[in-house]
This record gives structure tokens, C-alpha cells and sequence, in this order.
């Protein structure tokens, strides 16, 4: 089959694009499925550089997230059969491990997956949108909605808006009826935001973010009163790194501080006096469940979720689309298509 392989840990014009990668056969509980789509995710990149701490075998095939139709089902599995649209959760919840990390991933024709990491995908939603959803949109909903709890009214702050986290964090705020401020680099990536819903727009690259959060939603004060403008209620930093302090400097008196990741850096300053004298709630959300991607597919087939998708690359080209995610350049999700 065709894929893209990592033989070792360095960039990403190492890896190899081939054709006659050997096929997956199933195991016991296992399913094949035909790739359909594939989403790309910062952590692809994380996986070919190496993370510390975690181990993988090579060869390797990346890719957090597909979607794509049952092509082959292993012995000892049930209610799936061949040619059922499918969604994958990346999370193999029984063997522990990760699609395209500890196990194979979706930049290949095909894939194995234990049975358990299936879904159900309904006929009218698209495996592009599909692809798009567990692990950026399944992370976003877990930390805005079922921990985090933003709610109409709010001021929300988002920072690294314009990924595919920030995007949907953007698209759920406003579903529920915040009031949002995005922070992003460029123009390009800002009006895009602007398309999904955001109120106020911070080019963090011209303008300090904290001070234009300062001037959009207020100066913090320890004394707040309900409904002032004195800071965001909630402020959005999976970017860690030198933006943590700035970011707890912007939240009013018992505002919420969402986090899910450290992309900038996992050891940044600390300034624990705002802690305490703004009576900050410091919120950490860990990835998802599979209650988490139906609840977005729910959203999707009520026409309340559009997932923002920036460009689409062939799997022959899938070298060139993890560059484009390297970079930075897109807003929203890159999808890799057979």
C-alpha cells in the first residue's frame, strides 16, 4: 500500500513516501480500515521529532486522526462489517497507546484499529469533517464545554487561535454565546477568525496581548463587580511558555485559566500572587472521550459546527502537508485524502 513512513526521529524531509509498504492484516478484535481522510495535528509533529519520555517503533506510519470505511474485520469482532463509515478515536483505551504514535496512524491507504476505536459515521456527514473532529475538536470541546464550562456572556480570551484547538475553541465560545477575543500573527489568519465569530481581534505579532486584552475587556480589579469591565472571565493557553503570566494577568477576580497543552514551553515563570489575590481557578483538560466526539457529531449534523478546514493534500504530497503544518501558515485543519 501507499503511506508515509517515519524510519527515524529528525525532520520531516526524512521521512519516505511509499508504495509498497506492506499491507496490515487484523488481528483478533482488530478491524482494517480504508483511509478516507486523515487530519493532521500538531502532535504528528511532535512524533516525528521525538517527545521526551516516549518511545516508539520503527518503522512508523503518523497520523492522529481519520476517518474512512471498514475494509476488513478480525476475527472475534462484531457489529462492524465491511464498508461501514467509520470515525476513529485515535485513543486505544484498552491496549493504551495512540493512533500514529504508539500504533499506526491514518497517512496510509489503510490502517488497523482495534474495534473498540470505532464510531459510527452517519451518511451525511463528510469524512473530511469527520477526520477533522477527536483529537483538535474532541481537546477543544473537552476544555471550553465539559471542563471548563464557558457560558453566555462570558469574555473569552483565546490564545493560538488559529489551530485547529483555537478554532473550534472560537466556534464553541460563540455557540454558546461569549463575547470573544482571539489572538493570532497575521492578517490572513485574523479575518478567518473573524469569519467564525470572533468579536475582537489581537494581532499578538503588532500589539502586546495582554495590554489589548486590558483594552477589549478591562484592567482586572480585586474588587469586581458582575458585569464590569475588568478583565475576561476566561482566558484559552495551551501555548504555555513566556504567555502564561501575561494570561493571568488578563483574567478578572475568580476567572478561569483553560489549558490542555504547552506547546511554547511546559516550565514557564510563575507569578502565584495573581493566583491568590484574584482568587484565579487554573483548569487543566486532558484530550477527550468518546462521549466528547458524538457530541460533536451531534453538532455537525445540527448545522451548529462547521469544522474550519484551510487545505487539502493528496497522500502523495503528504511531506508537503506536514511542511505546511510545520509552519504555521494555515488556520484550522490540513486534510490528507487518498
Amino acid at each position: 500500500m501507499r503511506a508515509i513512513v517515519l524510519h527515524r526521529h529528525g525532520p520531516i524531509a526524512d521521512m519516505t513516501y511509499e508504495t509498497g509498504f506492506t499491507d496490515p492484516t487484523p488481528q483478533p478484535g482488530d478491524v482494517i480500515v480504508r483511509m478516507k481522510a486523515c487530519a493532521l495535528n500538531y502532535h504528528d509533529i511532535f512524533t516525528i521529532r521525538s517527545m521526551p519520555g516516549i518511545k516508539i517503533t520503527m518503522p512508523r506510519i503518523v497520523g492522529l486522526d481519520l476517518a474512512g470505511e471498514v475494509a476488513e474485520v478480525g476475527l472475534d469482532v462484531t457489529g462492524w462489517k465491511v464498508g461501514d463509515r467509520v470515525i476513529v478515536d485515535p485513543v486505544d483505551r484498552k491496549r493504551g497507546g495512540l493512533t500514529g504514535e504508539t500504533f499506526d496512524g491514518g497517512m496510509a491507504e489503510y490502517v488497523r484499529l482495534g474495534a473498540h476505536q470505532l464510531l459510527p459515521l452517519p451518511d451525511d456527514v463528510g469524512f473530511d469533517t469527520a477526520a477533522a473532529l477527536p483529537c483538535a475538536y474532541g481537546t477543544a470541546y473537552r476544555m471550553m464545554l465539559t471542563r471548563g464550562a464557558v457560558k453566555a456572556g462570558e469574555k473569552v480570551l483565546i490564545l493560538g487561535a488559529s489551530g485547529g484547538v483555537g478554532t473550534c475553541c472560537v466556534q464553541l465560545a460563540k455557540l454558546v454565546g461569549a463575547e470573544v477575543a482571539v489572538c493570532a500573527s497575521s492578517a490572513r489568519k485574523l479575518e478567518r477568525l473573524r469569519a467564525l465569530g470572533a468579536d475582537h481581534l489581537i494581532d499578538y505579532t503588532a500589539e502586546d496581548f495582554m495590554a489589548a486584552s486590558h483594552r477589549v475587556f478591562g484592567r482586572p480589579r480585586v474588587w469586581s463587580g458582575p458585569g464590569g469591565a475588568d478583565g475576561a472571565d476566561v482566558v484559552v493557553n495551551f501555548t504555555g511558555g513566556d504567555t502564561w503570566v501575561r494570561s493571568i494577568r488578563c483574567l478578572r477576580r475568580q476567572g478561569r485559566l483553560l489549558t490542555c497543552g504547552a506547546t511554547a514551553g511546559f516550565n514557564p515563570q510563575e507569578d502565584i500572587r495573581y493566583i491568590w489575590t484574584f482568587e484565579q481557578n487554573i483548569m487543566g483538560s486532558n484530550g477527550w472521550t468518546q462521549e466528547d466526539i458524538l457530541a460533536l457529531l451531534d453538532l455537525v449534523r445540527q448545522g451548529k459546527l462547521d469544522p474550519c478546514i484551510d487545505q487539502r493534500f493528496k497522500l502523495a504530497d503528504g511531506l508537503a502537508a506536514l511542511h505546511a503544518l510545520e509552519q504555521r501558515t494555515i488556520t484550522g485543519k490540513i486534510i490528507v485524502e487518498p
